[in-house]
């Protein structure tokens, strides 16, 4: 069976980068078949267009401050990566909310990546609501965006344990290295041609989950 083409990627960054950092590292290791074509950012300041310099990749920052509308920012979004033939967009840490521009120009098409187990927590504060909350897992998810605040339909969660005596930052921190082994992965099921969205599930095609190979990841047992 012959394999899928590489996907042609478009990341949207607003920061640091390091879930941007995540996908380019599985390319490079031969994880993730995928191009990035473009990446953008709102700030011209985002340590995250660094990143993709150093790896070759072609960056451009579109100031959201100087379009008069939420819609006319992201028809320069979209202008920008329909001319470099993006397939897929991910999301790694864009601070903006998306138009129907952008919904209607890549349906299905755009990933991104939350710091709780949706639909628990959406909302910018993830961790520090689940410490304030008293919950015994917190974690991440990949989702399909669809209108609306982290509201689309899951791909891929990844659990990780509350500990006594957590804070917002350290709890952050352990979350973030899941964020940084499951976005790559679901952009892998996504080139693969594994991923059917049926209503509110994400059904991936092929999958036989273990408990040594589950993108789930379990507490660890006292």
């Amino acid at each position: 069976m012959a394999e899928n083409p590489t996907v042609k990627l478009g990341v949207l960054i607003s920061g640091t980068g390091t879930n941007l950092q995540a996908i380019i590292d599985a390319i490079v290791r031969g994880d993730l078949k995928a191009e990035i074509r473009l990446v953008i950012s709102n700030r011209a300041d985002a340590q995250g267009l660094d990143r993709a310099r150093r790896h070759g990749i072609e960056t451009m920052v579109i100031d959201h401050r100087k379009f008069a509308s939420r819609e006319d920012f992201d028809r320069a979004i979209v202008a920008a990566l329909l001319a470099r033939s993006v397939e897929l967009v991910a999301l790694a840490g864009f601070m903006r909310l998306l138009s129907p521009v952008m919904l209607e120009a890549f349906p299905g098409r755009i990933m991104n990546i939350h710091n709780s187990l949706l639909p628990s927590f959406p909302g910018i504060h993830g961790p520090k609501d689940a410490i304030e909350y008293g919950v015994k897992l917190a974690g991440c998810t990949v989702f399909f965006v669809t209108a609306g605040v982290d509201v689309g339909p899951v791909i891929v969660q990844a659990a990780v344990p509350v500990l006594p005596g957590d804070d917002e930052p350290r709890l952050a921190a352990r979350i973030l290295l899941q964020e940084h082994r499951i976005f790559p992965h679901a952009i892998a099921l996504f080139q693969q041609g594994r991923l059917e969205i049926q209503g509110r599930r994400v059904i991936i095609k092929g999958d036989s989950p273990t408990p040594n190979s589950s993108p789930l990841v379990n507490p660890p047992v006292d």
